[in-house]
């Protein structure tokens, strides 16, 4: 029987890359990795690697379950002992974003997301610092990424 996932399941994923690596992994930069492996799972593989839905909160793509979780360490580093048990097909997708994404700090992954169509629509007008829960849904964030596998392709 195959496991179905959540976002926790990826989440522990990149923390515990995070820990083996001596890397910093805050709650902000976590939902942001964890953000790119939905957005790019939904693009390639044309399905969503979990079914909890992001909102479009000031700093970027917030999963608040996700959020509640790990607040506790606030702008700390997440060091917390996980053993992820994800299937060898998911755990290589996640290398393979991790290898374009891991490096960038919170900040980083925080411009490129605030210059992408899907956190800017479900966003709507709003003012920058103004507060929103707004689903990112699912439909924008795949055909936004679709487009730039295709761009990648031409």
């Amino acid at each position: 029987m195959i496991k179905t996932l959540n976002c926790f399941d990826i989440a522990e994923y990149f923390i515990k890359l995070a820990n083996s690596t001596g890397s910093f992994i805050s709650n902000l930069k976590l939902q942001k990795l964890v953000y790119y492996a939905q957005a790019w799972h939904l693009a390639l593989k044309n399905e969503p690697l979990f079914s909890e839905d992001f909102e479009a909160w000031v700093h970027g793509p917030v999963i608040p379950e996700l959020y509640e979780k790990y607040q506790e360490f606030g702008w700390h580093p997440i060091e917390q002992k996980v053993e992820p048990d994800l299937p060898t097909e998911v755990r290589e997708f996640l290398d393979e974003v991790s290898l374009e994404y891991f490096a960038c700090d919170a900040y980083e992954l925080e411009q490129m997301i605030h210059i992408e169509d899907p956190w800017r629509i479900a966003r709507g007008n709003l003012p920058p610092d103004t507060a929103s829960n707004s689903i990112i849904k699912k439909e924008w964030i795949k055909e936004y990424f679709t487009k730039r596998v295709e761009e990648k392709e031409d």
